[in-house]
């Protein structure tokens, strides 16, 4: 899991702006620094997905931040975006709050994979990393579906 930004002041204020408050259009600019940072990663890669959120979580928010960081990214890098092949299948609280233990319970068992990620390198992209909870119950999903490997790298961590 890698990030090439730390969440604190002013990134944190833009980010959840960027994801509560409808600046989507603050998606092109933060992804620059996905794209900018980019780690040389030690193994080829085959598909960038978005951590998905609930279908019900998108209607109310109008968008997926994770599949607006994403897109450009997978672009920049000429790697193909499939923003499908992970689907979040329950309901989660939002996870701004909860601890460490709370976090894994919270999305444990959250996430389904398509089975077109089977044999393939997978590339997991998300906005903040906080504990990693949610992107090692979305990795365990596509390793369960088949996935080769499991990579995940998000816009910024929290220290």
């Amino acid at each position: 899991m890698r990030a090439p930004l730390r969440y604190q002041s002013p990134l944190d204020q833009v980010i959840h702006r960027f994801k509560y408050e409808g600046y989507f259009a603050l998606a092109e600019p933060l992804a620059e620094y996905l794209i900018t940072g980019w780690p040389a990663w030690e193994q080829p890669l085959d598909l960038v997905l978005p951590i998905p959120l609930h279908p019900r979580r998108q209607r109310r928010r109008g968008y997926n931040q994770s599949a607006l960081l994403a897109r450009p990214l997978s672009q920049a890098l000429g790697i193909a975006f499939a923003p499908k092949a992970l689907h979040r299948v329950r309901h989660t609280i939002p996870q701004v709050g909860l601890g460490p233990e709370e976090r894994r319970d919270n999305v444990r068992g959250a996430f389904s994979a398509d089975p077109c990620v089977a044999g393939h390198h997978i590339l997991l992209v998300d906005d903040v990393l906080t504990t990693g909870a949610t992107m090692r119950s979305a990795a365990e999903a596509l390793l369960s579906a088949g996935a080769a490997s499991v990579s995940a790298y998000c816009l910024a961590r929290v220290s």
